[in-house]
């Protein structure tokens, strides 16, 4: 196949393939207040500075060095009340933890319809898988290394370091003048990336009890995800009426109000003894990073070269998958000789039955959630006819699906109190979703494409936030950052992973497919051409036969989506029948 074709915008490159296509440490030791018999001050609920919240001796009287110590950063939670903020700045810091990641995932998909424009500007065909890629692989290589860093440092302040690295990342795109420079702006945005999905997870869990945790993250996932379906339709209209640079100089304004919103807000932090920046190189397990971030890059680069610029069996692809199992390999060892205290991602987090089956039904669900949002489009766009903006706006009753059930399933949650009901039931509508939307045709009616979406959309709503309150609501305080870092990682890596086998379903059932219903087409005529352009190429008495291979190709994908929705229903039923409401009085503060 050749590949600038195969990457054609209209077709929706794949995110960690081309351009478009997210744990236990050792309890804390408890500290005490240098006087119990001291009754504790009310909480205030204006507008503080964290350098307000004071700094607790230890319980034997004498001074402890934190630097030296993780568990040393998080309080008992016994011996203190727990702050969580409630109103205006409740909805004041939700809205901007929502705008953050709405960008984060904007910037996923909006590159779509800009890239002709940006590769006829730096006459750069040959670099468009790269400019997907580059921010994928950095986001995803630093993850757990996020995670860590929200271990030892404020919430806040991480979270405004991270934003401001996508800022920069979004302004060196904007300004570039090279492909070069574009792609190293694509790579800063995606280390950027990297702290801020798993980084609002880890505030919320701060700043919201446990009850009210699941409405807040239905609402923060249920709107943030409209910037998977926003980013074809903002990059069109921009890239037609505007100029491709405003898909990134978009982000500028919406981070600056964001951070000015943010730092003026006290938002609360477990951390009471934050480590100074000097001694946080012993405490973020380097050696561990030097060989997790090869391993996932070596991973992720095989299924970017894979059946692209080299076939699966070339020896630059088996290198790499051998090169990151070994580089993995090792990294568990070390990971293992650290310990929970000190590693990275600490291993002990996978022995709670309820984490490792909640981690992998989430990201089984953002793997749905991701394929189906860029399969959908091709459906319309190919099938249909559609215009990349039309193509997106046909998609909208999966995203309005998706909003209001992740809303409702949340607030019902909270009321209830059992998330288990929620995961079995998207895992059924979004199985029987995926199974309806196989069976569509060039002539199915917008009746039955509509119906199908609003069912598909409400599974992936319904369960899409159910396995981090899973988490959560199981977790030790100490290890909410790590553990969200973790599940943000495990969805990047499994969406990656199927990503390609959608894209490798996709592309040899249209083969097959062609020579069945088009035998009179060259193949290769129709592939180069790409996802609408075929239109142009092919004798108007052969077009029928080619939209029918391209129909069913796609719902061959959904085949593949409809398994992992039965498998996602197998194992929802280990994900533990816990009751919120009881954690919350049994465990005040337990995020």
């Amino acid at each position: 196949m050749d590949k600038p074709a195969s990457r054609s915008p209209e077709v929706l490159p794949l995110p960690g393939l081309a351009a478009p296509g997210r744990v236990p440490e050792a309890q804390s030791p408890p500290l005490a207040a240098a006087d119990e018999a001291t009754p504790k001050e009310p909480v205030s609920c204006l507008i503080e500075s964290d350098a307000e919240i004071s700094e607790k001796p230890v319980a034997d009287g004498g001074s402890r060095d934190v630097s030296g110590d993780a568990s040393a950063l998080t309080t008992d939670q016994g011996d203190q009340e727990e702050e969580y903020i409630t109103g205006v700045r409740l909805v004041l810091v939700l809205a901007a933890l929502t705008f953050v990641v709405f960008l984060m995932l904007l910037d996923m998909s909006i590159i779509t319809t800009a890239i002709p424009e940006i590769t006829t500007a730096f006459n750069s065909l040959a670099d468009v898988g790269w400019y997907g890629a580059a921010y994928n692989l950095c986001g995803a290589a630093l993850q757990p290394f996020a995670g860590k860093l929200y271990t030892h440092l404020r919430s806040k302040q991480t979270f405004l370091g991270f934003l401001f690295v996508f800022e920069v990342g979004s302004l060196i795109c904007a300004v570039a003048r090279s492909s070069d420079v574009f792609i190293v702006g694509r790579a800063v945005a995606g280390m950027g990336s990297a702290g801020l999905f798993n980084g609002a997870l880890t505030i919320i869990g701060a700043t919201v009890p446990l009850q009210r945790r699941p409405f807040i993250v239905g609402v923060l996932i249920g709107v943030s995800n409209l910037g998977l379906v926003a980013g074809p339709l903002v990059g069109g209209a921009f890239t037609e009426f505007a100029n491709w640079r405003w898909c990134f100089y978009i982000n500028l304004p919406i981070g600056a109000v964001v951070a000015v919103l943010l730092f003026l807000i006290h938002i609360p932090s477990k951390i009471t003894n934050p480590l100074a920046l000097s001694q946080l190189p012993r405490h973020l397990d380097l050696p561990g990073f030097a060989l997790f971030a090869p391993a996932a890059i070596m991973f992720l680069l095989a299924l970017q070269f894979g059946g692209n610029e080299h076939p699966w069996d070339s020896a630059v692809v088996i290198g790499l998958f051998v090169g990151a199992g070994v580089t993995a390999a090792l990294f568990l060892y070390w990971e293992r000789r650290q310990g929970d205290d000190k590693a990275m991602i600490p291993l002990g987090l996978f022995k709670s039955r309820i984490v490792w089956v909640s981690g992998v039904v989430g990201a089984f669900n953002m793997s749905i959630a991701l394929v189906s949002s860029y399969y959908l489009p091709m459906y319309f766009q190919s099938v249909k006819g559609a215009t990349p903006f039309q193509g997106g706006v046909d998609v909208l009753p999966t995203i309005l699906g998706q909003l209001v059930f992740a809303v409702v399933s949340g607030a019902l949650v909270g009321k209830l109190g059992y998330y288990l009901p929620w995961v079995v039931f998207g895992a059924v509508a979004s199985t029987i979703g995926n199974g309806l939307i196989s069976t569509w045709t060039p002539s199915t009616g917008s009746g039955r494409w509509i119906g199908y979406q609003v069912l598909l959309g409400a599974g992936r709503g319904a369960s899409m936030q159910m396995h981090i309150i899973a988490v959560q609501a199981n977790s030790p305080p100490a290890r909410l950052s790590v553990s969200m870092a973790t599940l943000v990682f495990m969805q990047t890596f499994a969406g990656a992973i199927f990503l390609t086998a959608g894209e490798v379903i996709f592309s040899e059932g249209l083969g097959n497919n062609l020579a069945k219903y088009a035998p009179a087409v060259d193949a290769r005529t129709v592939l180069v051409a790409g996802g609408t352009g075929f239109r142009d190429v092919v004798p108007e008495a052969d077009l029928p036969g080619v939209v029918m291979a391209y129909s069913k190709s796609v719902s061959e994908v959904f085949y593949l989506l409809a398994g992992l929705g039965v498998v996602c229903f197998g194992l929802a039923w280990a994900m533990g029948w816990t009751d919120i409401r009881k954690k919350e009085a049994g465990k005040k503060g337990d995020v």
